[in-house]
């Protein structure tokens, strides 16, 4: 069965708002399961629900990418790094400063093999959303031509 992503839905703006952290989700699931409402109902409606919300998506924020760079993309996709069970000093160093900064993180050069899977397994995460994006961009200017 297909795993259904928790959202919430904005009636005011008729938009669909993604959870950001820990937080969020929480929100979400006790708003669906109706807790929110009996919380509500007993603590008053300030029941500082919003402030705790705020502390665990800043605690527990969900990782959002940065956008690759055309340069990045093209080197990720071109050069067979990601497809590598050796990555020479180099490589290893281009992979780390992509990663890091698409990642806000600070990872170092390493010689941890399941560390630098880890980054290799990042990458290929973002660059195979690219291409899915790409493909099915394609797919709907073929279904409907500009007009």
């Amino acid at each position: 069965m297909a795993k259904k992503k928790l959202t919430k839905i904005d009636i005011e703006e008729n938009t669909i708002i993604e959870p950001t952290g820990l937080g969020d989700t929480i929100e979400i699931v006790l708003e669906k399961t109706g807790i929110a409402k009996v919380a509500k109902w007993i603590l008053g409606e300030d029941c500082g629900c919003e402030k705790r919300k705020e502390k665990l998506n800043k605690l527990f924020p969900y990782l959002k990418p940065k956008c690759l760079t055309q340069d990045e993309y093209k080197y990720l996709t071109t050069t067979k790094v990601l497809n590598s069970n050796v990555l020479i000093p180099s490589e290893q160093r281009e992979l780390l400063k992509i990663y890091n900064r698409v990642f806000s993180q600070k990872r170092q050069p390493t010689s941890c093999g399941s560390c630098l899977r880890e980054v290799v397994n990042g990458l290929n995460k973002v660059v195979n959303e690219y291409k899915e994006e790409s493909e099915s961009s394609k797919i709907n200017t073929e279904i409907t031509p500009n007009e």
